[in-house]
């Protein structure tokens, strides 16, 4: 296990309710030993006026695991805050689909961490990568 502080499913989830990530309808589904994973159901809330995703619906999605599990890596007393968000869009989603999506270190450093996310369609096929570069930080 990576984490640093313990935290369940649930926990996670309503902390993420009354903000962006529970009205976008985002759910964690599960804290596994290196990462995390979450679904986002695609509606009208994501959609781009062709009825396809938009881009930023995915980049919230992989923004909020990627902070979710940086804040989870932080010993007492330290947080993190979200310095550089990044996304390459690989394939469209089409509304009525679920996504789900799946976020891992790619560095874990004292300062600064790198998180990579990625989103998936109800086939399987890849259909977003986000990369979090966050920034340790005292509280």
């Amino acid at each position: 296990m990576i984490w640093q502080r313990a935290a369940t499913v649930e926990q996670v989830n309503a902390r993420l309710a009354g903000c962006m990530p529970g009205l976008l309808g985002i759910m964690i589904t599960e804290i596994g030993p290196d990462y995390l994973a979450a679904t986002m159901p695609v509606d009208q809330r994501h959609a781009q006026p062709f009825g396809v995703l938009h881009g930023g619906a995915s980049v919230v999605l992989g923004e909020t695991l990627g902070s979710a599990a940086c804040n989870l890596m932080q010993a007492e007393g330290f947080g993190s805050v979200g310095i550089e968000v990044n996304a390459n869009h690989v394939a469209s989603v089409k509304v009525g689909q679920t996504l789900t999506a799946i976020c891992r270190p790619i560095h874990t450093g004292r300062q600064i961490q790198v998180w990579q996310t990625e989103i998936r369609r109800a086939d399987g096929k890849l259909a977003s990568i986000c990369r979090l570069t966050c920034q340790v930080i005292p509280l």
